[in-house]
Formats: C-alpha cells, sequence, structure tokens
C-alpha cells in the first residue's frame, strides 16, 4: 500500500503529519510512502532528508492523493473548515484517510467526506486505554499546547515567574491556577513550575488530585461534588447550570489572586463549560493573563474572543487557536509516531484489515462504503443506530 502525504493547506499550519525519521518503520511494514514537495518545510524536515529516508516526493497534490492508497493528514477536511474542501475531489472510494476530522462538528461535513467513499479514521476517537495509549494523537497535542500556552503567558505577563532573592530585594514567584486538569493541563502545571511560578489546579474529577500534587501542584479543593465526574474513556463529564453557577461562585476568589489562569476545561463533543465570568475578571490585578486554551469550543472564559488576543479590564485574554503548530517540529514528530503506532496496529500479514471487533479500530473508523459508521457519531448527529460488526480486509 501506499501512503501519501500532502503538505497541510489550513492557514498557518506549519505542521506535517509523517516525518522523515518514522518512513523506514512503514517501508518495513511494507509500506511505500510518497509526500508532497515541500510538505515538511515549515516543520523543519526537508524534501531530501525523506528522500534520504526512502519516501518519494512528488511535485503536487494531485500527485500524492492520485497514487496513494491511504492518505495521511493532520488537519483533514472537518478540522480544516477553511481551506479543507478543496481536497474533497481528489478523494475516491475505498481509499484510507486518517488524521482529525473533527467527527463531532459539522454533520453536513462528516456526511459530505462519507459520500466520497472514504474510509475515513478520526485520530480524536482514539479510546484512552494503556493499549492505545502509543496512538493518542489527542493526549500528543494537549502536551504541546500546555507547554506553549505557559510559555506565551509568561511572556505577556508583566511579571517574572521564578521567586528571585537579589541586592534590590525579593521578587515573588507569579502565580498560576489551571483549571481543568487533564493532558493540557497537566503540562501546563508542570511547565510553570519548571518556570518558577506556584502551580494550583482545580478540576472536578476527585482522582485528577494525585495527578497534580505529583507534579508540585496545589490541588484546589472547592465544597461541591460533581455527579459522575468522569466517563468511561476518562474525560469529565459535562454538568447542569446549577453545578456550573456554584462552581463558578468559589472559582472566584482563587481566580482573582492569580497572575495567570490557563483554561483548559473541555467536554469532548460539547460547548465548553463557561467557568471564569465577566465579574470574576473584573477581580483580576491589572496585567493578570488568562489562557483559553478551550477557546476553539466556545471557551471557558465568558469574553474569550476566539483566535484572538483581546484587553478587557486589565486583563489579557488568549484565545488562540491550533496552538500546536507554533511547535511544528515536536508537534509533527509525536503526531507521526502515534499515526505510525495506528498503521501497524491495522495492519497484518502485510494488508491493512479493518477489524470492527477490535476496540480501537471500530472506535476511530468514522466513514465507510459511502456511509458515517461510527455509532457515536451517528448518535451525536440523531442519524439511525447501525447493528453489527465484522471484520473488512483491504
Amino acid at each position: 500500500m501506499i501512503i501519501g502525504v500532502p503538505k497541510e493547506s489550513y492557514p498557518g499550519e506549519r505542521r506535517v503529519a509523517l516525518v522523515p525519521l518514522v518512513v523506514p518503520n512503514l517501508i518495513k511494514a511494507g509500506f511505500e510512502v510518497v509526500v508532497e514537495a515541500a510538505a515538511g518545510v515549515e516543520a523543519g524536515y526537508l524534501d531530501a532528508i525523506y528522500a534520504e529516508k526512502g519516501a518519494k516526493v512528488l511535485p503536487d497534490r494531485a500527485a500524492v492523493f492520485g497514487a496513494a492508497d491511504l492518505i495521511v493528514q493532520v488537519l483533514c477536511y472537518g478540522s480544516n473548515d477553511v481551506t479543507g474542501a478543496a481536497d474533497v475531489p481528489l478523494l475516491r472510494r475505498d481509499q484510507i484517510l486518517i488524521g482529525f476530522l473533527r467527527p463531532f462538528g459539522s454533520k453536513e461535513i462528516v456526511q459530505q467526506i462519507a459520500e466520497t467513499g472514504v474510509t475515513s479514521f478520526s485520530v480524536e476517537l482514539v479510546p484512552r486505554t494503556t493499549r492505545a495509549q502509543s496512538m493518542d494523537a489527542l493526549s500528543s497535542m494537549g502536551t504541546i499546547c500546555g507547554y506553549k500556552a505557559v510559555l506565551i503567558a509568561a511572556d505577556t505577563l508583566p511579571k517574572i515567574f521564578p521567586m528571585l532573592t537579589t541586592a534590590a530585594g525579593t521578587i515573588t514567584p507569579a502565580r498560576v491556577l489551571v483549571i481543568g486538569a487533564g493532558v493540557a493541563g497537566l503540562q501546563a502545571i508542570a511547565t510553570a513550575r519548571r518556570l518558577g511560578a506556584v502551580a494550583s489546579a482545580y478540576d472536578l474529577r476527585p482522582a485528577a488530585k494525585e495527578q497534580v500534587q505529583s507534579l508540585g501542584g496545589r490541588f484546589v479543593e472547592l465544597p461541591i461534588e460533581a455527579k459522575d465526574a468522569q466517563d468511561a474513556r476518562g474525560y469529565g463529564r459535562a454538568q447542569d447550570e446549577t453545578f456550573y453557577a456554584r462552581q463558578r461562585e468559589l472559582l472566584g476568589r482563587v481566580v482573582a489572586e492569580s497572575d495567570v489562569v490557563i483554561a483548559a476545561a473541555v467536554i469532548p463533543g460539547k460547548k465548553s463549560p463557561v467557568l471564569v465570568t465577566k465579574g470574576m475578571v473584573e477581580a483580576m490585578a491589572p496585567g493578570s493573563v488568562i489562557f483559553d486554551l478551550a477557546a476553539e469550543r466556545g471557551g471557558n472564559c465568558e469574553l474569550t474572543r476566539v483566535g484572538e488576543v483581546i484587553v478587557e479590564h486589565g486583563v489579557t485574554i488568549i484565545g488562540r487557536i491550533n496552538l500546536a503548530t507554533e511547535v511544528p517540529y515536536h508537534a509533527s514528530q509525536m503526531y507521526a509516531r502515534n499515526v505510525t503506532a495506528f498503521l501497524l496496529h491495522l495492519v497484518k500479514d502485510g494488508k491493512l484489515q479493518l477489524d470492527l471487533e477490535d476496540e480501537i479500530t471500530r472506535e476511530t473508523l468514522v466513514t465507510q462504503g459511502g456511509e458515517v459508521v461510527n455509532q457515536r457519531v451517528r448518535e451525536f448527529f440523531g442519524l439511525p443506530v447501525r447493528s453489527g460488526v465484522g471484520t473488512t480486509k483491504v
């Protein structure tokens, strides 16, 4: 089978789906790899390096889509709602498509992908199990985002992060509050601590306490208990508005005392809960910073504007999205390793096998044979539930 790697077309996207490092492993597994010219240049991976590792460099996008049995992208149409539609005519029936699809974003786009006849896999849907850990691209990109958000916040804050004892007196450390101790949140805590800040974190999941403390953070405990705080996949469950109102009331004091707030509370497939209100922003000290990592799904801060950096009541609120692309070299490397692990999982005896009795394959498969086949996606969009599982060999 031939794997095709087109250049990412989303405006400002600098990542590439496969890096030269993984090409030999894929060739050893029986794949051929073709890469669009200059696909990896902005991430620091030159065409010559791909060629050295055994990949074939093709001159344009159409050539890659035309030659490949399997297309690997970072942002497929769905996640790329700006320029992704241009790829639809290039897709063909029974071609394999793997990447971020944003399967709970637009019903129309998911159905449009299905109508091309491609067999598509959404890397967002990789289950968070030990067996699938090496394939978890969402966690990899979350790690990058948590790290980069703290660096940007530190650069924006008119204070320094660490405590310093100098001839001019002692400078107290910055106080960083992380809301949502998932992968991105935990990396934000670790990065803030490395920079010398005092880090605190809040999460509605009691299980997060030990993880926060293991990184040297202080876990903020509120006298309020969430119902079914965590789902079977390890994500926080959405709560009712009564819970969120009480949560905002109790979080207000902690937010007001913080120099930086990293908001990273995201509920998969749902609008992000508003946890930082306009009133809470007003209570923060001038010069404080809020980085809203949940901006793309509506934001955890009431004042966040998607994709923008604004100043309200003296507080800088950062709503930048697609943050992982700002660290393209290592983001691409991590993503490529995740996708390679996923591809090798699908390959049996030199052929691609879609065993729908396997949890990883079943959960990530979105479209096949002209239909949306993923049960979670069908339920989310109110499509009739399909029954039956099987094995398809390609």
